[in-house]
């Protein structure tokens, strides 16, 4: 399979589906694609729905084969990606090298698509490709470990049948949440953002409809109180994922008073509403900047554990979770990598020896549901992401997946609040295992007499936007909070946080 220029194809896009499963690609329109598309077409319980191909054949260009269009090429991929709304990839020619199923993984992985592939081994066997014989693209060379699937059956069916509300539902992890959710039948799913935008891209991916007039669609702010008791008065919740939040640190560094707004007072509004409606869970996502923070944006995301820490309810269980950094997600540091390869300027990493937790969307969302399957012990889950990874290996690693191998990177210095190396854990936190072999949980954190005054405290000094007052007061709610400022700290940021 040779691949042809990569000018655009013009090509009926095909219309988003009914039935349910995850909106698939399949590359290669060959016979193992072919087969493969049959089965998964078949048989429901793979979860995915392919609406079509990409090969390199011009003769199979605008063609049906096992009645889906060809679409484009490979050189047509991050297009054809964007205008179907795809969701995973599949690579379905057995006898492509490894170099060039990970470089066509990588630039879909960089769109934020999940990639499956058919092993080289299948390309000897005489007899007919099955779904089963997928696996899903390995993450070790970026990451060095294999990823996770966390997840349990369990889990998902506690989904089955229930109310459903997520918050953030247009972010990354939300609208990954939301996908999945759907596919474990909730009775409803409650999809909140604030960016009506954002709304409108999610609904089209899950429902295939934009026009953002049902009630399961829902325009609103976590800050506004009255409107949230509003919704959960309407809708009854019985599960709460709440994933919207202000996350990225240079941001919250420059602009605390948001912070606080958002990811404190809009997560009370929440866990309030939750409690008086008696909704049966709420988890909270956070992250590891929360571990013995150094920034506005771990402080607040700590405070925002301890709000649920200090609320007791024989209702409602009330548990978070923390991310490290999430690979794939919009906006992630694979996404700016290959911009900046692209377009051929020098890859920014803060320091030659920054390290990170890195997970994929798809661990992240697996960490969640299996916590929320686990919160009748209140705490914060975290998973077990391995060793911590430097910055600059992923960029060279993920380099050579994109046949860059001599990339350029420039060092622009740590930025005020951000550490050389994440934590999962503070230092003080009591840790125990959990019934999940990769999952441990961080007992929840004790809050002092005067924990609601001074949260009072710290309300009213960001709603009259009191920068300084503001940081007091999170030094005082969280002790272990610890401001750094680095010498040259260079305070444009080179690719955002994310979870």
């Amino acid at each position: 399979m040779t691949q042809l220029s990569s000018r655009p194809i013009q090509v009926n896009i095909p219309r988003r589906r009914t039935r349910p499963g995850l909106t698939t690609l399949v590359v290669g329109a060959g016979e193992a694609g072919r087969a493969l598309t049959r089965d998964l077409a078949r048989v429901s319980s793979f979860g995915l729905d392919p609406i079509g191909f990409l090969d390199d054949d011009p003769l199979k260009l605008r063609t049906l084969v096992a009645r889906r269009p060809v679409l484009g090429t490979l050189g047509d991929l991050e297009r054809v990606l964007e205008e179907t709304h795809t969701e995973v990839l599949v690579i379905a020619i057995p006898s492509l090298p490894a170099s060039v199923i990970q470089s066509i993984g990588a630039r879909a992985m960089a769109c934020g698509v999940s990639v499956r592939h058919l092993p080289p081994f299948l390309s000897a066997l005489q007899r007919q490709v099955a779904g089963t014989d997928m696996q899903s693209l390995q993450v070790r060379p970026l990451i060095g470990r294999a990823e996770m699937h966390v997840v349990s059956r369990e889990a998902a069916h506690d989904i089955t049948g229930r109310r459903v509300l997520v918050t953030g539902a247009g972010g990354s992890i939300g609208s990954e949440l939301c996908r999945q959710i759907q596919g474990f039948g909730p009775a409803s799913l409650v999809m909140l953002d604030h960016d009506e935008s954002n709304l409108h891209r999610l609904t089209l991916e899950v429902s295939g409809r934009g026009l953002l007039d049902t009630d399961e669609t829902v325009v609103a702010d976590i800050r506004d109180r009255p409107r949230i008791h509003q919704l959960f008065r309407e809708h009854r919740p019985e599960i709460v994922f709440h994933a919207a939040a202000l996350k990225h640190l240079p941001v919250l560094e420059r602009h605390p008073c948001e912070g606080v707004k958002s990811n404190v007072l809009g997560t009370q509004n929440l866990v309030e509403a939750a409690v008086a409606h008696r909704a049966s869970k709420l988890i909270l996502i956070s992250t590891d900047k929360a571990a013995d923070p150094s920034s506005v944006l771990g402080a607040t995301k700590r405070l925002a554990e301890m709000v649920l820490a200090d609320r007791h309810s024989p209702t409602t269980s009330l548990a978070s979770v923390r991310f490290g950094n999430v690979l794939g997600s919009r906006g992630s540091l694979l996404h700016v990598i290959k911009q900046q390869v692209a377009s051929g300027r020098p890859v920014t990493v803060t320091h030659p020896d920054v390290t990170r937790f890195f997970m994929t969307v798809e661990e992240a969302v697996g960490l969640v549901l299996e916590a929320a399957h686990m919160c009748e012990r209140p705490g914060t889950f975290v998973l077990d992401m391995g060793e911590p990874v430097r910055i600059v290996d992923i960029v060279e690693r993920f380099a050579v997946m994109l046949n860059a191998r001599d990339v350029d990177i420039q060092f622009t210095g740590l930025r005020p609040g951000e550490k050389l190396h994440e934590e999962l854990f503070g230092a003080t936190e009591d840790v125990d295992p959990t019934a999940h072999a990769r999952i441990a949980r961080a007992k929840p954190p004790t809050t002092s007499s005067w924990f609601r005054a001074r949260l009072e405290d710290l309300y009213e000094s960001a709603e009259h936007n009191r920068p300084d007052e503001v940081r007091a007061h999170l030094r005082a709610l969280v002790p272990e909070y610890t401001p750094t400022v680095p010498a040259h700290a260079a305070l444009a940021a080179p690719y955002p946080d994310d979870y």
